[in-house]
């Protein structure tokens, strides 16, 4: 919790293209009003540069960016919480070996923004981030040490902030805030999002095991539902509980030993 004399945080955008970092500016004075834009830089060597006289909590970078990509700008920081803001996806987990709090992909949704803007508040509590290590596998080390594993079956303990899913012939990081549901599915598990469905191998229980208890209840043997994504609950006569979301047009069946956790609902 911020004191009355915490300074507000203070972030960079990068872009070379003006209107998009001019949007994402209007949209996080709206999402997080307390947080300062300290500049807006139009390549990679004015990024660096900015923030190096900035000195910022948060930079939120490009990755494809004149002179050096945002990738490059991201290496040798410390102590910044960075966002990598893109239309190219398969640069995905390269962003993420740089130790990055979060991966936006254009043009940026103000519900995908409003969950960086939360995952962000979180981080710029925490211990500053260290300089990264020349080197994958360094770079790999500190990830886990400061993100959750980004994929299922991470070590015991550790929470998912992101999940690596087939969605077709292609393989997606999808963000746990971005699930609606999982669904046990034969050998695999099934990912609902607003968008659609992806797959992991999984197991449901395995996965349950790595949720955040407070975000993600199991409703069903074979259901777990993202209690921010649930829009209203419905009793039939016979007092079974359904759960609405938001987003997605069916509704999930709870069972009598689950129903207990919707009664404030």
């Amino acid at each position: 919790m911020n004191t009355p004399n915490a300074r507000a945080p203070r972030a960079v955008i990068a872009d070379d293209e003006p209107n998009l970092s001019r949007y994402l500016g209007e949209r996080l004075a709206v999402l997080w009003p307390e947080l300062e834009i300290a500049g807006i830089a139009a390549n990679g060597p004015e990024a660096k540069a900015l923030i190096a006289e900035e000195n910022p909590d948060i930079a939120f970078l490009d990755i494809r960016m004149p002179g050096i990509s945002g990738l490059d700008v991201a290496r040798d920081l410390a102590g910044i919480h960075v966002v990598f803001v893109t239309a190219f996806d398969q640069h995905a987990v390269e962003a993420f070996e740089r130790s990055a709090v979060d991966y936006l992909l254009k043009p940026v949704g103000d519900e995908r923004l409003a969950a960086t803007v939360a995952r962000l508040k979180r981080r710029v509590s925490l211990p500053p981030l260290p300089a990264m290590a020349p080197g994958i596998a360094e770079a790999l080390a500190l990830l886990r040490l400061h993100l959750p594993t980004l994929a299922a079956g991470g070590a015991p303990g550790e929470r998912l902030a992101w999940i690596r899913a087939a969605v077709g012939s292609q393989v997606r990081l999808i963000s746990v805030d971005d699930v609606c549901y999982f669904e046990a599915n034969d050998k695999y598990t099934s990912v609902f999002t607003c968008d659609g469905e992806a797959l992991i191998r999984t197991p449901l229980k395995e996965l349950l095991a790595q949720l955040d208890p407070e975000r993600f209840w199991q409703i069903h043997r074979g259901t777990i539902v993202n209690v921010a994504h649930v829009a209203a609950t419905t009793r039939d006569l016979a007092g079974r509980v359904r759960v609405k979301l938001k987003g997605r047009p069916e509704a999930l069946a709870v069972s009598r030993a689950c129903a207990h956790l919707f009664r404030q609902m």
